[in-house]
């Protein structure tokens, strides 16, 4: 039985069986662990005299629309080549013991579907979805031409990945969704998030506010550790294996 089993907080180990309805937000972190870069980590080779905050905003898009979706095509590139990893299939394995079950997260690569987790709450959208930079909506197929970005089949407008950049909301029914799992969950986990990004910062204070059992799983010290019930430090692939065996334990 490895250390960090051994380890873990029994309260923690009661309140995660005990728990009726669980809500979980990822961040980049868990992604990192399937050897996917951090949105900011991952400016290297052609890209690495571009800033993530310059490619990934509107106005970028409108000044060199090829620019910002060759970018987006190489990222898609580094996650097609990535699989769900041990943290991603316990969060699968805990869905199926709770009752409820609300998975949130920051990323956008798709490894939890990939993994087996259902209803999925994107709050940042998919990198492999592609929408209409004029219309808004999402767009499945369209006339393959040598022009990047491709143009949409309905208007005409240029095609973009369904994403949330930076200057853009939130699409108000995500966030609330998001919003109201936080204040209804009896258990809620933030798993490798900065607790920096928001709106989705808000969240585990949300259930906390609501007096829900809050677990922070993260390498790192954030400025949410301070304020859970419990911080477990480690990476999520060791981490969240060992509480479903802790309080799971297979006959």
């Amino acid at each position: 039985m490895d250390e960090l089993f051994l380890n873990l907080p029994v309260g923690l180990i009661e309140a995660l069986r005990a728990a009726r309805h669980m809500a979980v937000l990822t961040g980049a972190g868990i992604s990192a662990e399937s050897g996917i870069p951090t949105f900011r980590d991952a400016q290297t080779g052609l890209w690495a005299k571009y800033r993530a905050e310059d490619l990934a905003t509107p106005e970028a898009f409108q000044r060199n629309p090829q620019l910002v979706w060759e970018w987006y095509a190489w990222r898609r590139e580094l996650i097609a080549r990535a699989a769900p990893n041990l943290g991603h299939r316990a969060l699968v394995e805990m869905e199926t013991r709770l009752q409820k079950f609300t998975l949130i997260t920051q990323n956008v690569d798709g490894l939890h579907q990939q993994a087996g987790s259902t209803a999925v709450i994107e709050l940042h959208g998919n990198i492999t979805r592609t929408k209409c930079f004029q219309e808004g909506i999402v767009v499945e197929s369209w006339a393959e031409t040598d022009q990047a970005p491709p143009r949409c089949p309905h208007c005409g407008g240029l095609l973009r990945p369904d994403v949330v950049w930076f200057g853009e909301s939130l699409p108000s029914d995500i966030l609330w969704a998001a919003m109201d799992a936080a204040r209804a969950c009896d258990f809620f986990f933030s798993i490798g998030t900065s607790a920096l990004v928001q709106p989705a910062a808000l969240l585990p204070l949300e259930a906390l506010q609501h007096s829900a059992t809050v677990v922070e799983v993260n390498p790192d010290v954030t400025p949410l550790s301070a304020h859970v019930t419990y911080a477990v430090h480690g990476l999520a692939g060791q981490v969240l294996p060992a509480l479903v065996r802790a309080a799971w334990p297979s006959p």
